[in-house]
């Protein structure tokens, strides 16, 4: 694990539960990866620099990402546990002063079982479990979701003509 991320950010983070998958990229971050998108910055911020959702509610707060995600399908799930028909994410929090809890990150459950996650503007990484990631930074998970997983059709290999 070569990650360019200070270490003391992700103390749980590991040689042996951790693989770095990307190399730097700040076009994207982890809330963009976990939906799949790797073109935009995904961000709710009241300025509008970040992408959000059309509908989505452009609020800085746990139910806004559970809502955001519920509009692409997702809904609360109990755990991480590996279910080959579901797609599952973990959004993550951290606790504010007044009691809230402020969203940091979110990770995507890959189907081999293992997580994906953008850490902010450094690499892709996959890891063991969800909880890898937890830490000063991001805090720990407060909510899985799931939805179907989709199937994908496979690439087709255009016909080759003989002549």
């Amino acid at each position: 694990m070569q990650g360019s991320w200070p270490r003391n950010e992700l103390p749980n983070l590991t040689d042996f539960n951790c693989d770095v998958t990307s190399v730097e990229a700040r076009r994207y971050n982890c809330i963009a990866w976990a939906a799949e998108n790797d073109r935009r910055w995904w961000w709710p911020d009241a300025n509008n620099i970040g992408y959000w959702p059309d509908g989505a509610p452009r609020e800085e707060t746990v139910d806004a990402f559970m809502r955001t995600f519920s509009m692409m399908g997702y809904e609360l799930c109990l755990d991480s546990s590996l279910q080959p028909n579901l797609e599952k994410i973990a959004i993550y929090g951290i606790a504010n002063r007044d009691g809230t809890t402020l969203p940091t990150h979110a990770s995507r459950q890959l189907s081999s079982g293992l997580w994906t996650s953008k850490i902010g503007p450094f690499e892709d990484i996959s890891h063991a479990t969800a909880d890898d990631v937890n830490g000063p930074v991001y805090g720990k998970v407060v909510c899985y979701m799931c939805r179907q997983r989709s199937i994908r059709e496979p690439e087709k290999k255009p016909d080759s003509q003989s002549n």
